[in-house]
């Protein structure tokens, strides 16, 4: 279910500042605003979509609204059942759980295969948009306990980055998913990490100094590790797991 989802959009090039692509038409754009809501929460996990709501909303048709439904559906955002409409997807500790060893087997395969085959070019593209996700600060500059949304941006291409030398197209389509399975659950946590002391950088650094030497076991085993602090912070805000359905 989830390549036709998907499939579409990385067969064609990047085009946004932040690595995605732009909406080209009523429906993509549809889609990319509620994809975003639900990433960010402003959407939660549970909560009902309804289609004749969201077509007002957005000024468009009830046919544009299912498509991009439809769509998140592959991309496992959004529930749809043919009783209840379409819901956002629910949230728990078990989903996070698998999500996060999923990603680990999926992204660490990417990352391994691209440090066997990434050139000098690759490397250097490594090196770079680290240092441009360095100097951007983690937290917000208001001083709101909530991430810089300039880093989340350059946080999601430097990840891409690491893996995009893996020569698969299914490979990173499926990391994509999963890569944003795992930004709602960060966003819903969000206050955890910015009260805890976490050294993202130290984390990132340790990643792509093993690349660097083109080490795939350490650098896999430190993704691996990446990952699964992400999810222990997570689990630090436990009513958010427990989220039940919102009307």
């Amino acid at each position: 279910m989830w390549p036709n989802g998907f499939m579409s959009e990385i067969r064609v090039s990047f085009t946004g500042d932040d690595g995605r692509l732009g909406p080209r038409t009523l429906t993509s754009a549809v889609l990319e605003r509620l994809r975003a809501d639900i990433l960010t929460t402003k959407l939660l996990p549970g909560q009902k979509l309804n289609v004749a709501n969201l077509a007002k909303q957005f000024s468009v048709s009830l046919a544009a609204v299912r498509e991009a439904l439809s769509r998140l559906v592959a991309d496992g955002l959004v529930q749809a059942s043919d009783q209840r409409g379409f819901r956002v997807s629910p949230v728990s500790q078990a989903d996070l759980e698998d999500v996060t060893q999923t990603r680990i087997d999926i992204e660490g395969l990417a990352l391994r295969r691209s440090i066997e085959r990434g050139d000098a070019n690759w490397l250097a593209s490594v090196e770079r948009e680290f240092e441009a996700l360095c100097a951007i600060p983690f937290l917000d500059v208001d001083g709101l306990n909530m991430h810089n949304e300039g880093w989340i941006v350059r946080h999601r291409i430097f990840h891409r980055t690491l893996v995009n030398a893996c020569g698969s197209l299914w490979l990173l389509g499926f990391r994509e998913v999963l890569h944003e399975q795992s930004e709602r659950y960060r966003r819903l946590s969000i206050s955890r990490e910015a009260n805890k002391p976490r050294n993202v950088e130290a984390e990132h650094r340790r990643i792509v100094n093993a690349i660097l030497r083109r080490d795939a076991d350490a650098a896999v085993a430190a993704l691996a590790d990446h990952f699964m602090t992400t999810m222990r912070f997570v689990k630090l805000n436990e009513p958010i797991l427990e989220i039940k359905r919102v009307e």
